[in-house]
């Protein structure tokens, strides 16, 4: 028997395969299934439609306000602006009661008012065999055919980071791994790290739209499983390009680093939704950098695009290092540990 796979998104080769077999039989889809790609793109006149779907998985606190900022962020980085929103919750048997229901509505419904989605419809039920919920959400947005983000990278491009990484993986452990964490006299880095799901935040929304607003952009991705290294391969493999990167110049914040230590991971590798990496041709990166620090966002250059051929490389003091994508995210290591089927 074949070995099954871990926790996570699949095996990056049998997802390629799987892609590679789904044909686009209808010419309106400018941008279809592939990998790295965000979103599918179908042209509907003037402008573009653009149709998300993602799921929320790893966390169970907060998870619809969580569902409506993750699609919206996979919608904006495409330059569009998030409009409609859909859901469908399952909830588990014999712990799902009027108090869960509420508070799951209520936060999808704040984080649309936050975004100025609209919530128009989805699906709710209780689910045999699950242990917390699960929404998937499905986020459609629009743009002018003209202002659409492609991926489409030329060597000696700029790569532009912002906020900095894992802000996504830092609030989920603080807030999922609450009470062992106090237990150890941490009361203090977990009010800290828990608040990373609003400050600095998991919605790249507003800086996507403000990029674009001012720069001639060549490519947005957000990373979200992987972290920064998945978002980064899935970004050169989606542009067929190479990619040198200065670690160095990666913002990692310090609650990241003492949550990382805590639990023996990888913050480069840690889901990191609340980042945005930005590609822009060098003199446009001037126009993205200003724009945002003046709406209070960090950003900083944190690398080169380079031809295919050069791969993706680390720059770790002096030292190259070749970067694979991640078999899974380093959260899913902590949660299986957990789990009752843990090793």
């Amino acid at each position: 028997m074949s070995r099954a796979f871990a926790v996570g998104k699949l095996p990056p080769s049998v997802l390629q395969r799987m892609l590679a077999q789904i044909p686009i039989e209808d010419d309106r889809v400018r941008i279809g299934p592939r990998v790295g790609e965000d979103a599918a793109a179908i042209a509907l006149g003037e402008t573009y439609l653009i149709a998300k779907t993602d799921p929320i998985t790893f966390a169970a606190e907060r998870i619809g306000w969580y569902a409506v900022h993750i699609n919206a962020n996979d919608v904006a980085v495409m330059g569009a602006r998030p409009r409609w929103f859909l859901a469908a919750l399952l909830l588990p048997e014999e712990k799902t009661d009027a108090a869960l229901v509420e508070q799951i509505f209520q936060d999808v419904l704040s984080a649309c008012r936050e975004l100025g989605v609209t919530l128009c419809g989805g699906h709710t039920e209780i689910t045999y065999g699950l242990d917390r919920p699960v929404i998937v959400g499905h986020m459609l947005g629009e743009v002018p055919r003209e202002r659409l983000v492609e991926k489409r990278m030329e060597p000696g491009d700029h790569i532009l980071l912002t906020k900095g990484i894992a802000i996504e993986g830092t609030a989920i452990l603080a807030r999922e791994k609450a009470s062992e964490l106090m237990s150890d006299g941490e009361v203090a880095l977990v009010e800290r790290a828990g608040r990373f799901l609003f400050d600095p935040g998991l919605s790249v929304v507003r800086e996507a739209l403000r990029a674009v607003e001012v720069a001639r952009v060549h490519a947005m991705h957000d990373p979200t499983e992987g972290g920064l290294v998945g978002g980064l391969w899935e970004l050169a493999v989606a542009g067929d390009v190479g990619m040198h990167i200065w670690k160095e110049r990666v913002r990692i914040w310090p609650e990241t680093e003492a949550l990382c230590r805590r639990f023996g991971l990888d913050p480069l590798r840690l889901i990191a939704s609340g980042a945005l990496l930005i590609v822009a041709p060098p003199q446009e990166c001037s126009k993205i950098i200003e724009a945002l620090r003046q709406e209070q966002i960090e950003v900083a250059q944190i690398g080169e695009v380079r031809e295919k051929a050069y791969g993706l490389k680390l720059e770790v003091e002096g030292k190259l290092i070749e970067l694979t994508p991640p078999e899974r995210d380093e959260i899913a290591r902590v949660f299986e540990a957990s789990s009752p089927r843990g090793g």
